[in-house]
């Protein structure tokens, strides 16, 4: 019969073996970071877990009973041995892989189109994207490099621009055709004008600038942009889209520019990464493979360099293959 496995208590099993090796509450809560009191409390919790007593407690200070010298002495390794473990795997997992913060229109319009060419230049390293739309903050994250709209300033990070942002009306032209000659900006009169949760101010900022009146429009709003430019390729209506996303929607039909009034919003897409840690050979190779698909200068290595150091040299195949690892 197979013996019922322990629910054991981690954290507090965790914080007393810090405890035992110290032998004091105080060096356990500073190697921690946390208070005496919370180390107190989770000691105090895997006693009652346990049943016996593993420290007797003063008025201003602790001891290590026999039974909790004795338990010490045995699980203090076996957490020393499960960190190693731990980090054997992280640096495994991580050495070969580029974690990305990347939006997810990016990364569907712009990147993916284009990635199958870095797998072939770089057939070791894996891109892992991070999706998530929230200020970029590389402190406490595992991301080592990021795509990012803004000004080019975040804190602790460097930053290389990759293109201007620029902003026009995009529809099907199955919608086009449906709607009727559209040619200036008043002709959307009948239009229906789709919108993106996360950029609101798009279509207000497009009137603004062309000094236009939208408010009696019909509206429809989506929870992207992603899902918004997809609509519109789908013959629900115009969007404000992001052209240096767009390209190549725009260049292969799907979308079409009908007024043809670019507008510069004043931001840019940025290459981003950090300057708290060192930028290993992974990263630099990917940042320069993304500054040289806009055309830009490489920022690590001379054109045409080879990869050295870490990677192996790429090989140039006819396969595409190599899908980032999601």
């Amino acid at each position: 019969m197979q013996m019922r496995r322990l629910n054991l208590p981690l954290n507090p099993l965790r914080a007393f073996a810090i405890a035992s090796r110290h032998k004091t509450f105080t060096a356990a809560a500073r190697e921690l970071g946390v208070s005496q009191v919370a180390i107190s409390r989770q000691i105090a919790i895997l006693e009652n877990y346990l049943n016996v007593s593993l420290f007797e407690r003063g008025t201003r200070s602790a001891k290590l009973t026999e039974v909790g010298r004795a338990f010490g002495l045995e699980i203090s390794g076996l957490f020393d041995e499960l960190e190693s473990c731990t980090r054997r795997i992280i640096n495994q997992e991580t050495q070969s892989t580029v974690n990305l913060r990347v939006y997810p229109t990016f990364a569907h319009h712009w990147l993916m189109p284009r990635l199958a060419d870095f797998t072939e230049r770089y057939p070791d390293i894996r891109v892992r994207f991070d999706t998530r739309v929230e200020p970029l903050d590389f402190r406490g994250t595992h991301l080592d490099v990021a795509v990012q709209l803004g000004s080019g300033s975040w804190r602790d990070a460097r930053s290389r621009k990759m293109f201007d942002e620029e902003v026009d009306v995009v529809c099907s032209q199955r919608y086009l055709d449906k709607a009727g000659p559209i040619r200036a900006p008043e002709d959307l009169a009948e239009c229906d004008l789709l919108h993106a949760r996360y950029r609101r101010r798009a279509w207000e900022f497009w009137a603004e600038t062309l000094k236009v009146d939208i408010s009696r429009h019909r509206q429809m709003e989506f929870d992207t942009s992603l899902l918004t430019f997809s609509a519109a390729e789908q013959g629900f209506g115009m969007a404000i889209g992001q052209l240096g996303l767009l390209q190549d929607s725009i260049r292969d039909g799907r979308l079409v520019c009908p007024i043809n009034r670019p507008i510069p919003t004043g931001a840019a897409f940025y290459v981003v990464w950090p300057t708290a840690t060192s930028v290993n050979v992974k990263t630099r190779r990917f940042i320069d493979w993304l500054l040289e698909q806009v055309g830009e200068a490489p920022e690590f290595f001379k054109a045409g360099e080879g990869a050295q150091a870490t990677l192996a040299a790429p090989r140039r195949t006819k396969s595409t293959s190599g899908l980032p690892n999601l």
